[in-house]
């Protein structure tokens, strides 16, 4: 259900829009819908959104806004993201309310993985 003055989409740039469509299916399930060669809306993920085709990439060393999973398992979560070409930045921690680690997919955008 839509709600007014919500979070209802987001964009996310990716080089190899391909890559990102067989990072984020692999890894953790989404599914596609193509709208053309440069662009694909992704769902299961929680909000829905879309990787549009670009040169940059997200990162909050440059400010970027950080986009936080969730997991049951961060350790198993982490080898999966590994074993699909990912890489992990900041390894597992504890913040209050968890534990969490950052990754970079295989298009250099940067995300977290947190878990209770």
């Amino acid at each position: 259900m839509k709600k007014h003055n919500t979070i209802n989409y987001v964009e996310l740039p990716v080089g190899d829009l391909a890559l990102a469509k067989r990072f984020f299916t692999k890894v953790f399930g989404w599914s596609f819908t193509d709208y053309g060669p440069e662009y694909a809306a992704f769902s299961g993920a929680g909000i829905d959104g879309g990787f549009f085709q670009s040169d940059l990439c997200v990162s909050t060393a440059v400010g970027s806004a950080l986009l936080v999973l969730y997991s049951n398992n961060l350790e198993m979560t982490q080898t999966e993201i590994e074993a699909a070409g990912g890489e992990i930045i900041i390894p597992i921690f504890a913040f209050p309310g968890g534990q969490r680690f950052h990754f970079v997919d295989p298009n250099g955008n940067e995300f977290a993985v947190w878990s209770e």
